[in-house]
């Protein structure tokens, strides 16, 4: 076969393989009232606590073949810890990435650079050496964890694409409840105190930049 149909064939798969990974495009969620907006809250002053206001009557929308209903409106600047990408898992058609993000002292590079940070199967895990955590483990919970990002559409997504480790992101959304049509259930945590199964956040994602 000629050298330049070999050329041609590896650069057309590449990207139908890049076309398969970046997926259709979003649809945002949509409900009786239009698309779900962002909430009309101020993103938090520097590397702070995230801010959080629950609410109880948020209408519920569709996204896709699920069913999404906002619990609280999110919003936070952090430090990435790590990214992990989904393709396969049952979670990914509506979340494909999770950041591992850390504000406060775990924001601080010379402290999370003291633990052995890891991600899978949607949990974030982390280990210190025989001199110990570098802070007390209650303020690692409270200061880090494993966030499922929703993309709220494509520009959304592309941003989340550029992210990478030790940048800070600031972002605003929804903690929300996923329930597909077969059933299942996916429901962020509401709480920055939990940690283990259930303890991360789902955020519906409608801005985000990374720096």
């Amino acid at each position: 076969m000629p050298r330049w149909l070999w050329i041609t064939l590896v650069v057309a798969t590449l990207a139908l393989v890049w076309a398969a990974g970046r997926g259709p495009s979003i649809e945002p969620a949509t409900g009786p009232g239009g698309t779900l907006a962002c909430p009309p809250m101020a993103s938090p002053a520097g590397l702070s606590e995230p801010l959080q206001i629950r609410v109880d009557d948020a209408p519920v929308v569709r996204l896709g073949n699920h069913t999404m209903r906002p619990l609280a409106a999110f919003a936070l600047e952090a430090r990435v810890l790590g990214r992990e990408d989904y393709r396969f898992d049952p979670g990914a058609k509506v979340s494909p990435t999770d950041l591992a993000l850390g504000w406060r002292r775990m924001a601080d590079q010379a402290v999370y650079e003291r633990l052995d940070i890891s991600q899978g199967g949607r949990w974030y895990r982390y280990r210190w050496g025989a001199d110990g955590p570098p802070i007390p483990v209650r303020e690692i919970v409270r200061s880090s964890a494993n966030m499922h990002l929703v993309p709220a559409n494509d520009a959304v997504a592309d941003a989340i694409d550029d992210v990478r480790k030790h940048q800070t992101v600031r972002l605003k959304g929804w903690l929300v409840e996923i329930t597909r049509d077969d059933g299942s259930q996916w429901r962020s945590s509401l709480s920055r105190e939990d940690s283990g199964d259930g303890a991360c956040e789902l955020i519906y994602v409608c801005e985000l930049e990374s720096f």
